[in-house]
C-alpha cells in the first residue's frame, strides 16, 4: 500500500495525471470509490479485501473525464476491463495510467499496455472457483430445471438495473430497454419483461464478460445474473478459445468470422 500511496501521491504532484481513482474507506467501514485530485489526499487510498468494485466502469463517465487525465487503481478483472474498453475505443491508452495491484494485493508497476497485457497472460483467465462450482451445478441440471431455476431468479428483478450501471462493458449513453419507440423490451417489471432483459444483456455481453462478477453483487435482490454472463464467457472460450481483456485489439466474437470456427453451437 505505501507503494501505490507514494505513486499516486507522485502522479498528482508532477501533475502527470488529474485523477487518481481508487478506494477509502466509507463511513460505514465498507471500501468505495475514491477520486482523489489532491496530492495531500493520497494517504486516504486503500486496499484490502473489501476493495472489490470494478472501479474501470468510471472511466467512460463524462463526470470523470471531466478530470483530464486519470491513473486507476486496477486488480486483474479492472486491467481486463481496460483492456476492452480500449479495444472497443471507448478510453485511449495514453489517457490512462494504471496503478497495478496482485491478487495478493501487492503494487505492480504497470509502465505500459504492452506490461499489462504481459501480466494478464500470466493469470487464471477462468471464472473464480466460488462461480464456477455454481455454474457446473447448473449445467448439470435438465433443460427444465435450468428454465424453473431461472424463471425464479428472474421473476425477482425490480428492473432498477443496478447490474447495467455497475458493468463497465455496459456503457451506451442510451439503452435499448430504454427506447420505446419501437419498444425492444417490456419497461414493467414482469418475467417475461425480466427475462427478456438479461437474456439481451447477457448476448451483449458475450465475448466482452470479464468475470468480475460486479452485476450480481451489485443486485439489491441477490439474483445471481453474472451467472449468466460467466456461462457466456465460458461458451466463447470454448467455442473460440478466447478471454475478453486479453489484448487491446480483441475481436469481437458476435461479428468475427474464422473458418476454423467450430459449429455445433447451431444445432
Amino acid at each position: 500500500m505505501i507503494n501505490l500511496v507514494s505513486r499516486a501521491d507522485e502522479l498528482l504532484e508532477s501533475k502527470a495525471v488529474q485523477v487518481v481513482i481508487g478506494y477509502e474507506a466509507g463511513s460505514t467501514g465498507k471500501a468505495r470509490p475514491a477520486f482523489i485530485t489532491d496530492p495531500s489526499k493520497t494517504g486516504s487510498l486503500i486496499f484490502d479485501d473489501r476493495c472489490v468494485q470494478n472501479l474501470a466502469v468510471y472511466l467512460t463517465k463524462k463526470e470523470v473525464r471531466y478530470f483530464g487525465k486519470a491513473a486507476i487503481v486496477a486488480t486483474l478483472p479492472i486491467m481486463r476491463s481496460i483492456m476492452m474498453l480500449i479495444s472497443e475505443q471507448q478510453v485511449f491508452a495514453e489517457n490512462i495510467v494504471v496503478l497495478g495491484v496482485s491478487a495478493e494485493g501487492k503494487y505492480i508497476d504497470i509502465a505500459g499496455i504492452e506490461v499489462m497485457q504481459q501480466y494478464i497472460a500470466t493469470c487464471d483467465l477462468g471464472n473464480p472457483a466460488k462461480d464456477q462450482e455454481t455454474l457446473a451445478m447448473l449445467n448439470k441440471m435438465s433443460t427444465q430445471q435450468k428454465f424453473d431455476f431461472w424463471q425464479k431468479e428472474l421473476s425477482k428483478c425490480i428492473k432498477c438495473y443496478a447490474c447495467r450501471q455497475a458493468c463497465p462493458m455496459c456503457y451506451c449513453t442510451r439503452c435499448a430497454v430504454e427506447c420505446n419507440q419501437p419498444q425492444w423490451i417490456p419497461v414493467q417489471s414482469n418475467l417475461h419483461g425480466n427475462t427478456d432483459w438479461h437474456i439481451l444483456r447477457a448476448m451483449h455481453l458475450a465475448g466482452r464478460c470479464i468475470s468480475c462478477g460486479e452485476c450480481g453483487r451489485a443486485c439489491p435482490v441477490n439474483i445471481p445474473c453474472h451467472l449468466l454472463t460467466m456461462h457466456m464467457a465460458d461458451q466463447v472460450h470454448n467455442y473460440f478459445n478466447v478471454y475478453a481483456g486479453t489484448t487491446d485489439k480483441m475481436s469481437s466474437v458476435m461479428s468475427t468470422f474464422e473458418p476454423n470456427d467450430k459449429e455445433s453451437f447451431i444445432q
